[in-house]
């Protein structure tokens, strides 16, 4: 009767434990009092010590342990590993030397944790001490306890030790390979892993869920799709497609080489996909700049009823981001409240990115000064996002303000781009300059094509063609599409042809099947009159055989994406705003608007070439905003190539006449307008 009860007593301490409640844990003890009395049977003592040592009360293990008379190796193990599951490592180590000192020998289950809370810790000494015991007591030889001890090598930095002890290893099983592996790619070496693999393999080794998976990854992070296609046919063959992790790799696999389709036809094979499947394909979708289905993927998962992660939620705000779909970040902000993920760093820095993106500098700034903490990553976001606006007062006094209050981040290469972009977009050429030379100088960072085409698009931009030139020829390395292309939309807002002609050659043979270069070009000599050559440029479109990307903007209203071509005709609501656009033309030539007529693109008599620049995209998406979205709510447009200079100019009269807030983000940069004033300050 008494086994019965103490076996009873026992399963509900286990239970106590699977339910991870420690209120269930202390019920169940007082009951193990009432029913036992005292002193506790030593196995009722460990199973205590075990049970509070996993729901994370420590000290409550600890006192269970103390007062236990015939405390063993078992109920030193329960306490010391219960405490390395939950991140209490020092404790752990502490509690290892305690047991120690009291002269019980470690078994094969007491040194892994032992090794884990060492390398949890980085403290290589301990560790070899915890490898020096280890072999005194001749549990190295054990192939657990051997390959902790690795893992604790690799973990804290020692990787000559940890390939010595690798080798020594009498007898390689599995784990001792997968260990190998995974560690080989977490440091940075995944062509080691690679042959790690190979040589695992050669051996006769058979591999579990967990070497495919460590596999996969060093496949992806080579960018090896030609291994990665063998191996997925091993798995195919071994029937390791039903393993849902293995499936979560393929699909994480191929995300990352760029085959976004073999990603999603994986993910549609698993049966039960779990919340690491849609983590995995939403990431894939947006490292592909599949933002649209990123975001759908997101509300399929939720449909399903798959909880929000701090890496789904970073996940689809990035796609937001990329999207600038405000409504659908702010739900996700809110989603991420309650989910409690907001002090994630990563989360929190994806929200500072997407309101950056989205045009919300002031949400952004929210956002940022409302993290615990924050990283490289998330001052980049911030400035960034001033970049966008062109605020470059703000983004230099930001990067001045992470210099002085965090002395442990070191700007890279991104927060330069994102510095140069904020000067190029606000027009501070001098500052922007001395920048770009305080790189070398102050920062050790040598400025790559990114900094250079910055520079070329901040000295285009302000009108200083040929110096942009100059600066091009006198380039360390050729000249990137991106610095071609930034002189030669600089020679279309300045009317400079001749220039222009150069750089779109330039452009021709490095990228000759870009017919967007052909249609800047082609726009330079119709904006300077000069049309038969615009004419031959378009012609010569033609005859290559290319098709020019076709403008467009959209706007969104009740979680709907309205999109917009020029002279568009098509929409349900099209009677409503041709009257709009009517009605505003009468009122703006009232108020002294004059059509810009060098902004169409085709030779067109007066009268035409002003009814067509009218039609552009942006204003009949605007007049749809009018009539749509409610007074107090700003106007969002997105346009996917560069506001004209007639619409910019147009935006500032309506702005003005309605009293509305309109914000437009181009493809260069956002525009607020307000009270007839852009934030651009008419420089973009």
């Amino acid at each position: 009767m008494a086994v019965r009860a103490v076996d009873s007593l026992v399963s509900l301490l286990s239970a106590a434990v699977s339910a991870r409640s420690p209120l269930l844990g202390r019920a169940a003890h007082a009951r193990v009092v009432r029913t036992l009395g005292h002193p506790l049977p030593a196995l009722v003592c460990d199973h205590l010590t075990h049970m509070y040592s996993k729901l994370n009360l420590p000290s409550s293990a600890q006192l269970v342990l103390r007062l236990n008379p015939t405390r063993s190796v078992v109920s030193w193990t329960s306490l010391i590993s219960g405490s390395v599951q939950n991140g209490h490592f020092s404790f752990s180590l502490l509690m290892f030397v305690d047991m120690l000192r009291e002269r019980v020998r470690p078994n094969d289950f007491t040194f892994p944790c032992a090794f884990k809370a060492s390398g949890g810790l980085c403290m290589p000494v301990t560790g070899k001490q915890i490898h020096g015991i280890a072999i005194k007591v001749g549990e190295l030889v054990d192939v657990f306890v051997g390959c902790s001890a690795f893992d604790m090598y690799c973990k804290t930095g020692l990787k000559d030790d940890a390939r010595k002890l690798f080798d020594e290893m009498p007898q390689k099983s599995r784990v001792a390979w997968n260990t190998y592996i995974s560690n080989a790619v977490l440091d940075g070496r995944p062509q080691d892993g690679i042959s790690a693999f190979i040589k695992f393999r050669r051996a006769g080794g058979v591999p579990d869920y967990i070497t495919l998976c460590a596999f996969l990854n060093a496949c992806s992070d080579t960018a090896n799709l030609g291994l990665g296609h063998q191996l997925h046919g091993y798995i195919f063959r071994s029937g390791f497609e039903v393993d849902v992790s293995v499936a979560n790799g393929l699909v994480d696999f191929y995300g990352k080489c760029g085959e976004v389709g073999c990603s999603e036809m994986v993910f549609d094979e698993i049966h039960e996909p779990n919340d690491v499947s849609w983590c995995s394909l939403t990431s894939a979708l947006v490292q592909n700049h599949e933002q649209e289905k990123a975001c759908i993927t997101f509300l399929m998962a939720r449909k399903e009823g798959i909880q929000p992660t701090d890496f789904l939620v970073s996940s689809v705000l990035h796609a937001c981001a990329g999207l600038a779909w405000l409504e659908l970040g702010r739900s996700v902000h809110a989603l991420a409240m309650k989910a409690c993920v907001m002090g994630n760093i990563f989360v929190a820095t994806a929200l500072v990115d997407m309101y950056g993106k989205c045009g919300c500098i002031e949400d952004a700034e929210g956002a940022f000064h409302d993290m615990p903490q924050r990283n490289l990553i998330t001052w980049n976001s911030l400035i960034g996002g001033y970049a966008h606006q062109g605020l470059a007062d703000m983004a230099v006094a930001v990067f001045e303000k992470m210099l002085s209050s965090c002395s442990e981040i070191i700007p890279n290469n991104v927060t330069f781009v994102c510095l140069l972009a904020a000067c190029s977009r606000a027009g501070y050429v001098e500052l922007g300059m001395d920048i770009f030379a305080s790189m070398r100088r102050r920062y050790a960072i040598e400025p790559g094509p990114e900094h250079y085409t910055c520079i070329v698009d901040l000295l285009g931009r302000a009108g200083m063609l040929e110096r942009a030139y100059d600066f091009i020829m006198k380039m360390p390395f050729r000249p990137t599409i991106s610095i071609w292309g930034a002189l030669l939309g600089a020679c279309r807002i300045h009317r400079n042809p001749e220039l222009g002609r150069i750089a779109a050659e330039n452009l021709f043979q490095l990228d000759p099947k870009d017919s967007g270069n052909f249609v800047v070009l082609s726009n330079s000599f119709a904006a300077a009159g000069r049309w038969e050559e615009a004419t031959g440029v378009r012609k010569e479109i033609k005859d290559i055989g290319l098709k020019k990307g076709t403008g467009c903007s959209w706007i969104t209203v009740k979680n709907e994406v309205h999109i917009f071509r020029a002279k568009d005709t098509s929409h349900e609501r099209n009677s409503e705003i041709h009257t709009t656009l009517s009605e505003l033309k009468r009122d703006m030539e009232e108020a002294g608007y004059i059509a810009d007529p060098t902004y169409a693109l085709y030779d067109l008599e007066e009268e035409e070439k002003v009814s067509e620049v009218w039609l552009h995209s942006e204003k009949i998406a605007l007049a749809f905003g009018l009539i749509s979205v409610p007074p107090v709510v700003p106007i969002r447009i997105t346009k996917n190539l560069r506001m004209c200079g007639d619409c910019h100019g147009a935006f500032k009269f309506i702005s003005r006449i309605t009293g509305r807030e309109i914000i437009v983000r181009d493809n260069a940069r956002f525009h607020r307008f307000q009270d007839g004033r852009c934030s651009c300050k008419d420089f973009w």
